[in-house]
């Protein structure tokens, strides 16, 4: 029997929780209905610990409590699945952030439990009654006992009031009273603590009587506290200013519910249930940079709201969805035999018309996102899609110039894979560069800036700052060819002055008159030319 929660002991209950979790995670998954009956609880839990366990088992057999709580508290952020996951995560950041620096004896752990509360509370924007939060209050309740002091006290008593909170879930939530279940959060939950208890007291029965298999029926449309939104969005979020977070955190409790917004020093796992998965993370866009995005399909929930939806049509075997900000760009592309996504300058596409273009490209789909910006939704989207069954990739196109390159060498019978490589191949040859008018002052790379200045950028950096769009064109063009290039492709814009291609070819052919010159109106607005150098 231990008498400090040493570091050899977190990484046992670490592990030992993951293992557990996995046994029972077929069972929380029945019993999952709240906030949707997406059947995942179990899995995101035993997901979320395992990449607790995993973290610290890559530490050094020596390495001292706070790193190894601090690694926990990180493998578990990084790894957190679904809203109970990014919960406990949460749970274990406070309790790391009190035993990293504390003794691991009864009254460190009891301090660590009552922080892990007081945290994930903290997390959830609208909190309710009867999940794994109303279980958390309740361990922090029982261990608050100065009596009890010794550590296979207090985590046996967290333990037994885990189980007995879970079981009275039913009568805090009527969702689950009508389902017949237990909250999947908390049933989770308690299988953690009962795993600390046993790694303290070095024994274990497992015996989790309220995991019995749902008895009541789907929860209908109007019994869920939560409304029933389309997809669960999740990404990490580095973000250092806690101002743009709490911008955040507002601006998607208004896109949806079940949102959930933990983390700190810079890094963020973000939750939420929402219709306009594109909207929420856009809102991510302009907190701070998103990554590891995942878009998960909500088929509960949506097919509730849309009963009787029409069955998908047949669909090709292989194609690609290109987005496209002009109308003689959308063009091109779609002579190519894309299916094509138009977006607004500077704006990102909707992410439902990503993943429907995706479905009606094909089972086997390649993305051109050609624009930075646009790459997190097209990832997005393409997640959704391998939750219906297609095989996608998005290629790493950052403009319209690549985007056509990597068509121009698309080969349906290729195989996919190869054909994806041949693709990306040819767009990452291929140099990109555009003008732009500066609407706003600016510190670039080039220089300062001033509204109205004309800024040629190539491969995403300001190259060159002038006054005229025809001298910088030319300039910057000069610039991009090397001995080796064969084809320059330039695309005007809608906004571009009369005879400014002709004027970037002539000057080339003075030069380079062996290059192959391809000239294209694109339509677009915001860029008098786009540049490609192959």
């Amino acid at each position: 029997m231990l008498k400090v929660l040493d570091p050899p002991a977190v990484r046992r209950w670490a592990r030992l929780s993951a293992e557990a979790l996995g046994r029972a995670r077929a069972d929380i998954d029945a019993i999952n209905v709240f906030p949707v009956p997406d059947g995942d609880t179990g899995t995101n839990l035993h997901l979320t610990m395992l990449s607790a366990a995993e973290a610290v088992e890559e530490l050094p057999d020596d390495a001292g409590g706070d790193l190894v709580w601090q690694t926990l508290a990180y493998g578990a952020l990084l790894g957190a699945r679904g809203n109970s996951g990014v919960i406990v995560s949460q749970a274990l950041r406070g309790m790391a952030e009190v035993l990293r620096s504390a003794e691991g004896d009864a009254e460190g752990v009891r301090s660590a439990l009552l922080r892990a509360a007081e945290l994930a509370r903290q997390a959830v924007a609208h909190p309710v009654e009867g999940t794994v939060l109303t279980v958390l209050d309740a361990v922090a309740a029982a261990v608050r006992d100065p009596g009890r002091d010794r550590l296979a006290e207090v985590v046996r008593a967290a333990a037994e009031e885990a189980a007995r909170a879970v079981r009275r879930t039913p009568r805090q939530l009527g969702v689950l009273a009508g389902s017949g279940v237990v909250d999947a959060g908390g049933a989770g939950l308690a299988i953690i603590l009962e795993t600390l208890a046993a790694v303290v007291t070095d024994s274990y029965v497992e015996r989790f009587e309220f995991l019995g298999r749902r008895s009541g029926a789907l929860p209908a449309p109007g019994e869920c506290a939560a409304e029933a939104r389309s997809y669960e969005v999740m990404y990490l979020l580095d973000c250092g200013e806690e101002a743009s977070v709490a911008r955040l955190r507002g601006e998607l409790d208004a896109l949806g519910d079940s949102l959930v917004v933990v983390g700190g020093e810079g890094l963020w796992n973000v939750h939420v249930h929402v219709d306009d998965a594109g909207a929420a993370i856009e809102a991510g866009m302009r907190a701070g940079r998103p990554h590891r995005v995942r878009v998960t399909y909500l088929p509960a929930a949506a097919d509730r709201a849309h009963p009787h939806a029409a069955p998908e049509q047949a669909v090709p075997a292989r194609g690609v969805v290109a987005v496209a900000a002009g109308d003689g760009l959308a063009r091109l592309f779609e002579q190519a035999g894309a299916v094509v996504v138009r977006r607004e300058p500077g704006a990102t596409p909707p992410l439902p018309e990503l993943v429907a273009a995706i479905g009606r490209a094909g089972r086997e789909v390649a993305v051109l996102p050609n624009d930075g910006a646009v790459r997190e939704v097209a990832v997005a989207a393409a997640e959704v899609a391998r939750e219906r069954g297609a095989v996608v990739s998005v290629l790493p196109t950052r403009a319209s110039v690549q985007g056509l390159a990597a068509l121009a060498v698309h080969d349906p019978m290729r195989r996919f894979d190869d054909d994806v490589v041949a693709m990306t191949d040819a767009a990452g040859h291929t140099r990109h560069g555009h003008v732009w008018v500066a609407d706003r002052a600016a510190v670039t790379s080039a220089g300062v800036c001033e509204p109205g200045d004309v800024l040629g950028i190539v491969d995403g950096d300001v190259a060159l700052i002038g006054t005229s769009v025809t001298g910088v064109a030319v300039e910057i063009t000069a610039r991009m060819v090397s001995g080796g290039s064969e084809i320059v492709t330039l695309v005007t814009g809608r906004d571009a002055p009369p005879h400014l291609a002709e004027a970037v070819r002539a000057h080339l052919a003075a030069d380079r008159p062996d290059l192959d010159v391809v000239v294209i109106e694109g339509g677009q607005g915001g860029y008098p030319l786009l540049i490609g150098v192959e």
